[in-house]
């Protein structure tokens, strides 16, 4: 007869004593079994007794998380929380620079366990760590300890970072502004102005003036690819929070979060922080780590949203100075100047300008600027094509000339494909949007020049109209073009060219042709057929199908996925690990202390969770996670990858997917486990694929062609190299 649910049976240590074997009823009260194991080590004041997992955490057992417990688990007794938080407060404050370093390792291990945590901050332990800070008398491992007990403490969320003075702010900013300090302290230092920034207006206005983009870059000039990682994330914080309202600033010394986001830009030029990023970050010869990556794609992100101002800014066309800029682009265009006003009848000069402006290609020839009344793009348009017709004059010319002497109806016309064509950029490069809080998806070609969305647009109109010629298009064909150049740009962005000039040999590749051929192949492999008796066979091997899907769905739960922790701070450096047993029966999962190279083991996880206890799976808004945390919801795409599993009456597991596919995974499992339909898109996709091919061999039976069992045998590699090939 199986034990009843609410007993689990646990191992008790206790420092010099046999671990105890014991049953534990989850309806008596936690203080009720910390006295009857107490009584049984002859321990006297069991209230200021706790027990502790037994593991990497050692994480209090609290009334809130007791049912975690699970069979099996090893315990430990200890010191409570409020007697820990007592004596640790008490020891940091020793006249023992050893015993006080022992105190602060101690410190900073137990902070992030929130239930010490509450009681040591209960004990205003905060500002006693700041006072400590601010006197500056400690160096070395005791300020690094007790910046990183600092941190651990506020990433609960439970002290407001409102609450912090100028002179706290100052010291942290001193160790950041430092040219030689202890990579620790470095490290958390720009952490906590990370946080300050992000978390706190106020907080961020005093920054404005302890710190300089001068005083950061130096950072991110060493080897060290963590400090290198936290300098740019703080870039990140103070690019993110930058006013829109304008300011002043002097050149070389200027304080970041003093300037507007227009003049950001030229700031981080100014400082050359691009081509330090591209040879000390991009090229160097570390590998990337994603955290690394998520950092840059949030500061390639962050760029091209400075760009969002002109691309919503309608041009006004009684604006002398905006419609020079259409001048200008004539004057390049036909080596022509401004005519006076002696030279010839109004008349003639307006239809000198109407003949002109066509010949350049805008919808409007009597009066351009109304083309950029659209937004978007806006002024952003104009902006590119005054770019190109400056920077790459000849390219300029040469389009510009060689479409005005073709047949009216086979002309590409440069204006009109110059504004469709900054929208659909911005669209790829989804200009104006917030960066993702999971996304790592930066193209080291967007570092390599000061103005690379504007060079991106140049190789891309130059795209543009060696595609049309290509296509032999007529004015009706504009939409089709586009969409074939949209396809062109977005192939060649998924391969990450590191350059430029790699990105441009990558489209020469794709020209249109090519992009036929692989429309075609792609048909080919999905091509659906839609004749009765096939659709009938779809529909009766499909069950087959889905159970396969099932299978493979579980055998991924089965591998196990690593899942990161979101904090109060925009970083995330925690992970913990979930995997579902062989049998299907258990979840798997725990905390790590860095994110696994393979497969983690199931006994090398701490906790469990039967399949039989959930009792619903969540996704998106409805996640408790979600409703928690006000600033994720914010987040679109944190929204998308959110699931969690309910269990038992209101206990849950809160998941945040690495990605769409691995969300996708996870959640058709976890579905499949509970015996409910499977409806993510990926199912969708791998049915149709799967469909597909099952179908094609089935057809291929018919025609009576045998298809091997295995694959062909590699040929061998051969004994005897010395050999040649005879031309004759």
């Amino acid at each position: 007869m199986p034990p009843p649910a609410d007993i689990v049976k646990v191992a008790i240590e206790w420092p010099g004593a046999f671990p105890k074997l014991m049953e534990i009823d989850q309806k008596k009260p936690l203080s009720a079994i910390i006295k009857e194991v107490c009584e049984g080590w002859n321990l006297p004041n069991p209230e200021t007794y706790a027990l502790q997992n037994a593991d990497a955490t050692n994480f209090y057992i609290t009334e809130k998380n007791r049912n975690n417990i699970k069979n099996g688990s090893i315990l430990r007794l200890t010191t409570s929380a409020a007697q820990m938080a007592q004596q640790l407060h008490e020891r940091i404050q020793s006249s023992s620079m050893d015993m006080k370093l022992d105190a602060l390792k101690d410190l900073a291990n137990s902070s992030r366990d929130i239930t010490f945590a509450q009681e040591f901050i209960n004990l205003d332990g905060i500002s006693l760590l700041t006072q400590m800070v601010e006197s500056g008398t400690d160096f070395g491992d005791l300020l690094s300890f007790t910046l990183t007990a600092f941190v651990e403490l506020m990433d609960h969320g439970i002290v407001s970072w409102d609450t912090f003075s100028v002179a706290f702010i100052k010291k942290i900013a001193s160790y950041v502004c430092k040219s030689a300090m202890d990579t620790a302290v470095l490290q958390r230092s720009l952490a906590i102005l990370e946080s300050m920034v992000l978390n706190s207006q106020d907080l961020y206005q005093k920054v404005a003036q302890e710190i300089t983009i001068g005083q950061l870059i130096p950072h991110l000039q060493g080897t060290d690819q963590d400090i290198q990682t936290y300098t740019i994330a703080v870039i990140n914080a103070l690019f993110l929070k930058a006013p829109e309202e304008k300011r002043q600033f002097d050149g070389d010394n200027v304080n970041i979060l003093d300037c507007p986001l227009t003049e950001m830009a030229h700031i981080l030029a100014q400082k050359q922080l691009r081509s330090i990023i591209l040879s000390n970050v991009i090229r160097s010869n570390k590998p990337i780590n994603d955290e690394m990556a998520h950092q840059l794609y949030v500061l390639q992100v962050l760029t091209f949203n400075l760009l969002e101002d002109r691309m919503m800014t309608k041009m006004d066309p009684q604006d002398q100075a905006q419609r020079d800029i259409i001048f200008e682009l004539r004057r390049i265009a036909f080596d022509v100047e401004c005519e006076s006003n002696n030279s010839g009848s109004i008349e003639k000069r307006k239809s000198m300008y109407t003949r002109d402006y066509k010949k350049l290609g805008f919808i409007n020839h009597v009066n351009p600027a109304v083309d950029f009344t659209q937004i978007p793009p806006g002024m952003l348009a104009l902006d590119n094509m005054l770019y190109f017709a400056r920077h790459h004059q000849d390219a300029y010319i040469r389009i510009v000339l060689e479409n005005s002497s073709r047949e009216d109806k086979h002309e590409c016309p440069f204006g009109r494909s110059s504004i469709e064509l900054t929208k659909m950029l911005c669209e790829i490069l989804k200009v104006g949007e917030l960066p993702s809080e999971n996304c790592h998806d930066f193209h080291p070609m967007f570092f390599t020049h000061d103005r690379s969305f504007e060079e991106f647009f140049c190789i891309c109109i130059q795209l543009l109209n060696k595609t049309w010629k290509e296509m032999r298009a007529t004015s009706e064909d504009f939409n089709k073009v586009m969409q074939v150049v949209k396809e062109q740009i977005t192939r060649a962005l998924t391969i990450k060219p590191n350059s430029l000039d790699q990105f441009k040999s990558r489209l020469q590749n794709l020209s249109y042709t090519e992009i036929l051929k692989l429309r075609q192949s792609e048909r080919m492999n999905q091509e659906d057929f839609q004749s009765r008796p096939i659709l009938e066979l779809r529909e009766k091997i499909q069950p087959e199908i889905m159970e396969l899907i099932k299978q493979q769905r579980l055998n991924r739960l089965c591998e196990g996925t690593c899942f990161r922790k979101i904090s109060s701070r925009r970083r995330q450096d925690k992970f913990w690990y979930c995997r579902l047993s062989p049998n299907h029966k258990v979840l798997h999962y725990g905390d790590l202390e860095e994110s696994p190279q393979g497969e983690v083991p199931h006994d090398s996880l701490q906790d469990k969770l039967p399949v039989a206890d959930i009792k619903a799976v969540v996704t998106g808004k409805d996640c408790p996670h979600m409703k928690e945390k006000g600033a994720l919801k914010q987040n679109k795409e944190v929204l998308e990858l959110a699931f969690s599993v309910l269990y038992e009456s209101d206990e849950y597991l809160n998941f945040i997917a690495p990605d769409k596919h691995e969300y996708c995974v996870w959640t058709d499992g976890l579905n499949a486990l509970l015996g409910k339909e499977m409806s993510s898109e990926f199912t969708r996709s791998d049915m149709d694929t799967l469909l597909n091919m099952e179908m094609k061999l089935r057809l291929l039976d018919l025609e009576n062609i045998q298809i091997p069992e295995v694959p062909p045998p590699i040929p061998k590699e051969p004994s005897n190299y010395d050999f040649v090939y005879d031309c004759n």
